[in-house]
């Protein structure tokens, strides 16, 4: 008689598993992820939400203070601050989320391509990203939007093109890390041609970083759409905009604060919370971080 033993291999946890819950322990994190997502639902069912059209205007109730009718006043020509906080919403979110998708775009398959070509095409590519670096981010993408012309879009582009430089020196240098691992080289000797290499090998290594970049990048370019909205080079009136209305308030601080105050202190709590998120993020995806 022959007895076999049989032996159970425990199964650790997985990567993804062990980023989540530490994230979860992380609490200003946590307490970052809900607001963003508060946000997000906002902006998305805005239309359900607010309790008034952003756009009517009303004579009779100009820069009225905060009251149960209206909970954050009127102002100057009588429409809602709340409802227009509430649509401002959707155009800073829709801005910050569409501007760091296209600096994504943009910036990582060059980056990708500057780190695994190298030579001539890594020099060029670097350079011009240091170039656009060396301006401050807001200088840059005012000029952008003042040759393009006042628009929402032409603000999220002009916003889009000069975030694209972070992007584009984050994936190069992870590129050019990865490029000397025995896997990529590896990759090679099968035969992968360069752009298989980078989508398929490099890439999904890589996400990480990009991941908390772009969370990051989010609350930067918030603040730019801002400004330029601030400016009269982003959201254009009537069209509701906290950067706008922070500049139509300008005129009333000391007769209506409220018309600043509230926008302003919009402005803070989102961006503060995509930043909190994004250290979360940082802590929980650090694969250098104590196993759990």
């Amino acid at each position: 008689m022959s007895v076999t033993a049989t032996t159970t291999i425990p199964v650790g946890e997985s990567p993804t598993r062990r980023a989540i819950k530490r994230f979860l322990r992380h609490r200003l994190a946590v307490f970052g992820a809900v607001i963003v997502l508060a946000f997000i639902l906002v902006a998305i069912f805005a239309p359900l939400i607010a309790p008034y059209d952003p756009l009517q205007t009303s004579w009779s109730r100009i820069r009225k203070p905060p009251s149960w009718d209206f909970w954050m006043g009127t102002d100057e020509n009588g429409r809602d601050v709340l409802s227009r906080v509430i649509w401002g919403a959707r155009a800073s979110m829709m801005a910050g989320v569409v501007s760091v998708m296209g600096a994504l775009i943009a910036g990582v398959p060059l980056g990708l391509l500057a780190g695994l070509a190298g030579g001539w095409v890594d020099a060029v590519i670097s350079r011009i990203a240091d170039a656009m670096l060396s301006v401050p981010f807001l200088i840059l993408a005012i000029a952008l939007a003042a040759f393009l012309g006042p628009a929402l879009e032409n603000a999220m582009l002009a916003i889009a093109i000069t975030a694209s430089p972070v992007f584009v020196r984050l994936s190069r240098g992870m590129a050019l890390e990865a490029k000397s691992t025995d896997w990529i080289e590896a990759a090679r000797a099968l035969g992968n041609p360069a752009w298989r290499t980078a989508f398929v090998h490099v890439l999904p290594n890589i996400v990480p970083p990009l991941l908390v970049q772009a969370t990051l990048a989010i609350a930067e370019a918030i603040i730019a759409e801002a400004a330029l909205s601030f400016l009269g080079l982003g959201q254009q009136p009537p069209n509701p905009s906290w950067g706008s209305m922070l500049n139509s308030s300008q005129r009333f601080l000391t007769q209506a604060p409220w018309l600043s105050i509230f926008p302003g202190v919009t402005i803070m709590v989102v961006v503060l919370s995509f930043n909190l998120m994004g250290d979360g993020l940082r802590d929980a995806l650090d694969p250098r971080a104590e196993k759990t």
